[in-house]
């Protein structure tokens, strides 16, 4: 018995309360006010949270990325510091705690504890139980032109209101498990702002020609391939918006297949290809590159362009394709506004570093090193981050699951 369970049984021998949504919340959605009215986004002093506060900066926040302006508050004025915003629809699975008085989008239903309940609850328990919620509400969707939780069933989901001293020692133990991981966060965004730095500078020392990548490789642009015809099995196949989702510098396994009488219409990516993506809604994203270094043939579609330099390392031009210098290039041929593209022929364009084959399988083999220490899931700080969240998460869902009073 640990001291969780210890505490349990000596301050609620009968079990723990158990509270729905609409019994221990008052419940608000959030909203965008109007675009159209200038007034409501300028000196804005009342923030406004959305999604991307949380993909930023966290799950416990006191700023927001934008503030709104008085004005644009409606009657029931802003939401109060203390509440938990869930998403309840388009990105759902996600929360966070706020704690200052604010507003937020309509992609999220504020909870905010009733007064009376109050002086029962601490904001981070509230906090730390809600990822049981985001659970529940990724098992709980409607279906619609878009994902939306169940706001009938919603409402009737059970909050545990544990003794106080219980919600103390809960935070306390779940407090120490969250800054371990922000501290080996910080020390792997650490270790790859160095990894980059020393990549770039590989690059930047060699000695040898710089060429238009035109004037060494074949590039083949890809077309169709859309999602839909993925299937369980069948020639391996890589799609453009996995290339910077999925993968990294190089791979030798795929995640897709398409079959074979579609991979016939398709470009063929042969081993030692680079497969790059064309498009994306970013810049940063444009361009992104894996080397293809299976054994066997697999297939790409329309927004990538597959190099074919089989006279040079394909890893070694992958590495290239991540530096500094390729992305200032690139900048200069890229077009367009929500969404970036930039064509074969301008990609053709810019000049790649041409050491001989000894060069380029030295810089790849130390590269190779570095990047397993920073990206790796197996090996480094990265597989040592996942360790730790499975371990925090095991450790958080037996902390947070009490017995019920009455037992039912």
């Amino acid at each position: 018995m640990n001291y969780i369970d210890r505490l349990v049984a000596e301050l609620c021998p009968d079990g723990v309360d158990f509270y729905p949504i609409e019994e221990l919340f008052t419940t608000r959605n959030g909203y965008t006010p109007s675009k159209s009215n200038s007034s409501y986004w300028e000196n804005g002093t009342v923030p406004w949270f959305r999604m991307e506060d949380i993909r930023e900066n966290g799950g416990v926040l006191s700023e927001a990325m934008q503030s709104v302006h008085e004005s644009a508050l409606k009657k029931g004025g802003m939401f109060p510091a203390g509440s938990i915003i869930v998403a309840t629809s388009a990105t759902i699975g996600e929360h966070a705690l706020i704690n200052v008085d604010f507003l937020c989008n309509q992609r999220f239903t504020v909870l905010t504890p009733k007064e009376e309940f109050k002086s029962l609850l601490l904001p981070k328990f509230l906090y730390y139980y809600s990822f049981v919620l985001d659970r529940w509400c990724l098992s709980n969707t409607t279906q619609s032109s878009f994902a939306s939780v169940d706001m009938k069933r919603f409402k009737k989901f059970e909050f545990p209101v544990p003794p106080l001293e219980i919600q103390e020692a809960i935070v306390e133990i779940l407090d120490k498990f969250t800054n371990l991981e922000a501290e080996l966060e910080a020390e792997l965004e650490a270790r790859t702002l160095q990894y980059e730095y020393y990549r770039d500078s590989l690059f930047e020392a060699l000695d040898c020609p710089r060429v238009p990548l035109g004037s060494f490789a074949r590039l083949v642009r890809g077309s169709g391939m859309p999602k839909t015809d993925f299937s369980e099995s069948g020639v391996g196949a890589i799609h453009y918006g996995q290339i910077y989702t999925k993968f990294g510098t190089a791979t030798a396994e795929v995640i897709a297949h398409v079959p074979e009488d579609k991979a016939k219409k398709l470009a063929v990516v042969n081993p030692g290809d680079v497969i790059v993506a064309n498009t994306s809604e970013n810049l940063e994203d444009v361009c992104k590159a894996v080397a293809w270094v299976g054994e066997s043939d697999i297939v790409t579609g329309g927004h990538a362009t597959v190099i074919k330099a089989p006279e040079q390392n394909a890893k070694f031009i992958s590495y290239y394709m991540a530096t500094g210098q390729f992305n200032k290039d690139k900048r200069r041929h890229a077009f367009g506004t929500k969404v970036i593209d930039v064509a074969p022929k301008n990609l053709a364009k810019i000049e790649f570093p041409v050491p001989s084959l000894e060069e380029q399988q030295r810089i790849v083999d130390i590269l190779d090193r570095f990047d397993a220490l920073t990206s790796s899931l197996s090996e480094g700080l990265p597989a040592e981050l996942v360790a730790r969240r499975s371990q925090y998460e095991y450790y958080r869902d037996q902390l947070l699951s009490f017995p019920r009073k009455g037992g039912n």
